[in-house]
Order: structure tokens, then sequence, then C-alpha cells
């Protein structure tokens, strides 16, 4: 009943997202649900939430309770025998007053719990950027499919312009033959952009399980703003010091750091108040009947000294000390990595808006090189080649513009990821680029 419910409810989740074009805010909250990273990191960030708990509860006391019921047959020597039962039970209470390793147990336990969070915020960011990458690489499939066969069928009336002219004499064979190359091209283009898309929503399935028909597409008026600040430098120092990744290992260190400290309580003293109550309830061995019960209260102090342990606590040391470098090291790295990223990202977004106004101009350029050329073909300055050379270049053209805008924002993303200021608000403003 509940696999049919499912079903039922996968289906109707389908239509509802098939009835009209996702945004990506859409697909990013589908995203949320279904995606199987984000879940696994959501779970290990629940996970390490209890290590603060479980730190704290070395430091409180602890209350336990055992019994024990017995039966015996006692048999005497030319004596009658006796059976009788015995029981009894103890409650004792625990209170640490120094254990020098509970206490740096308690703070490595807090920081775990923080480094889980700092891990879920990365997975939410890296989740930001694959879902816009990948909703942006099916547009920029579809893209290359539409401009495909805007060119086919512009070279189809090309093609047929040249047979006509070629039966009536005035263009020669090889107009129609070039037209014909380019045509079958063009068909040859738009198998392989078929096939590119068809990955390109199995990438996208992935992350949100139902791929909806029609994903909203960007306005063509659409105007991509530059990062803030205008700096390099700004975005990779905020990257040296907020990255989730540098959170974490700034973490991992100051946990490494403990765990020498809590190695080396190995030769410390470790001091409890302790307290019990016993009470035990058992016949008298001579007669086998008359009870006897015993009550016991203590409380006091509970000391240990470590002398010698085969020498694993110094060994323990040397291993915790060999792991704090190792940690040391990692923050370096992933302090260089997200200041690499940062620059590569920036440089990225800078790079993508100056290529998005020059293939802007372009476009306009190619537009009226084509018109201009299909006004010399039907004056007859120009030739079929050079119509077809004109319509070539503006498809170009255009799929190269819509392949840098959406590489331009998807960089910015990238930027504030590696940064560490990447948020729900920033899906927000790019989903009102798109037409709704």
């Amino acid at each position: 009943m509940c696999k049919k419910l499912k079903v039922c409810l996968l289906a109707v989740f389908g239509v509802a997202l098939n009835a009209s074009a996702a945004d990506l805010l859409q697909v990013y909250q589908s995203a949320l649900q279904y995606d199987a990273q984000f879940a696994s990191a959501r779970a290990s960030r629940d996970a390490g939430r209890e290590k603060a708990i479980q730190g704290r509860a070395a430091l409180l006391p602890a209350l336990g309770a055992s019994g024990s019921y017995a039966r015996s047959n006692v048999d005497v020597e030319n004596a009658s025998g006796a059976n009788y039962s015995s029981n009894g039970y103890t409650i004792s209470l625990s209170q640490p007053l120094f254990r020098w390793a509970n206490y740096e147990q308690y703070h490595q336990g807090k920081l775990t719990a923080a480094a889980s969070e700092a891990e879920f915020a990365q997975a939410q960011s890296d989740l930001i950027v694959r879902v816009a990458q990948a909703y942006f690489d099916v547009l920029a499939a579809q893209d290359v499919i539409t401009f495909v066969q805007a060119q086919k069928k512009a070279i189809s009336e090309q093609l047929a312009s040249a047979k006509r002219n070629f039966e009536v004499g005035t263009a020669t064979i090889t107009d129609t033959h070039e037209a014909q190359a380019r045509y079958d091209l063009a068909v040859a283009q738009e198998l392989a952009g078929l096939n590119d898309l068809a990955v390109k929503h199995a990438a996208l399935e992935v992350i949100i399980g139902i791929v909806p028909e029609g994903l909203s597409r960007l306005r063509h008026d659409v105007q991509i703003s530059a990062p803030q600040p205008m700096q390099m430098d700004a975005w990779v120092k905020t990257a040296q010091k907020q990255n989730y990744g540098v959170v974490g290992s700034e973490l991992a260190l100051e946990i490494a750091q403990r765990e020498i400290s809590r190695s080396r309580a190995g030769h410390m003293p470790t001091l409890d108040l302790v307290a019990s109550r016993s009470h035990t309830n058992q016949p008298s061995i001579s007669t086998g009947y008359t009870n006897s019960n015993l009550d016991t209260d203590s409380i006091g102090i509970q000391w240990n000294l470590p002398l010698f342990s085969g020498f694993s606590v110094s060994s323990q040391v040397r291993e915790a000390i060999a792991l704090k470098e190792k940690a040391r090291n990692d923050l370096e790295y992933a302090r260089r990595s997200a200041a690499q990223a940062a620059r590569q990202s920036y440089l990225g977004v800078t790079s993508g808006l100056a290529q998005v106004k020059a293939l802007e101009a372009a476009q306009i350029s190619s537009q009226s090189a084509l018109e201009s050329n299909k006004l010399g073909y039907e004056v007859g300055v120009r030739i079929n080649i050079d119509v077809l050379n004109a319509q070539q270049q503006l498809y170009s053209t255009q799929k190269d513009l819509s392949k840098a805008r959406y590489d331009t924002i998807v960089n910015g993303l990238r930027l504030k990821s590696a940064s560490g200021t990447l948020k729900d608000d920033d899906m927000a403003r790019i989903n009102a680029l798109l037409q709704h």
C-alpha cells in the first residue's frame, strides 16, 4: 500500500511539475528533498550534533542499579538440610570531580558538532552550484538544438534557392553541393545536440528525480551584475577566512590540539565522588529460616593514580602530535584551495561579462552581415557560400552568447561559494532573471 501511494504521489508531483515550465527555485526546492548527496550531508550533520551531548555526558553524574537473587540448598552430614533464597540490590552514584580527559572530550564534542554544521553548510552551497550548473546545462543544450534547427531551416531555403538558380542557369552546381554539404552537417549537429540534451536531462534527473518538460529560460534583455566588490583580493581574503572548508579545517585543528591534551591525561590522576546504598536479604545459615536484612550506605572520594601502562600513553601523545601536524597542513591546503577557487571564479565572472558584451555586439554585426549577404546574393554581387558563411557565423555567435551568459552566472555562484557567502537568496536573484 505504501509503495502504491508513493508511486501515486510521484505521478501527481510529475504532472504538477510538467504542467508548466519549472523555474530555478522550483528545481532547487525539488533538489533539497531528493538529492542523495544533500540527504547524506543532512544525516551526517544530525549525527555530528550528538557528539556535543555525548561529550557533556562524561562530566555529568552516573547513576546505576544492580541486584541479585539466588536459591541455595545446604546439605549437612547427619542433619537435616535447608533450602533458602537470598536477594539484594545496590544503587550507586558517581560524579567526576577531576577527569581531564573527560573535560577535553567535552570540548571536542562541541567542536565536532560545529564542524558537522560547517560540512552541512558546504554541502548546501555545493547543491546550489550543482543545481544551477545542471539547470543551465540543459538550457545550453536546448539552445544548441534551437540554433542548429534554425540554421538547418535557413540552409534548406538556401539549398532550394541554389537548385532553382541552377535549373535556370544563373548559378553553378557548386552552390548546390555547398548548400547540401552544409545541410548534412547541420543534420549531424542536430543529432549530436539531441544526444547531449538527453545526457544533460539525465544529469538533472539525478539531482531532482523528475525532469520537467520545460525550464524557464533567461530573458532576452537580461543584464548580469558584476561581483561586488570588484576586487579579486577582497574575495580571496574572504574565502581564506569564511570558506566552509576552511572553517571545518580550523575546527579539526582545534580538535587535534585538544586530543593531545586528552592523551596526556593518561598520566594524570582522577578524582570521583562516589556514593552507594546496598540492601541484602539472606537467611541464617544455621537455621535457614531466620532472615537477615543488611543495609549499607556509603559516600566518599575515590582517586586513581596511573603509574605505568606499558608506554601506551606516551605513544598516544606522539600519535596525537602527528595528527595535529596533519590537521595544520590540511588547514593550509584548504586555505590555498579556497583562495584558488575564488581567483578562478572571479576571473570567470569578469571575463564572462566581457565576453557577453563582446558577443552581444558581435551578434548585431553578424545579423547585419547576414542581411547584407542575402541582399548581395539576390542582386548577384555575392555567391551562395557567402550567405552560408554569414548564417553559420550568426548562429555560432548566438550559441556562444547564450553559453557565455550561463557560465558567467554559474561562476558568480561559484565565487560566492568559495567565499562562504552563498545563500538561498542568491538563487532567488538569479531566478528573477528568468522568463516567468
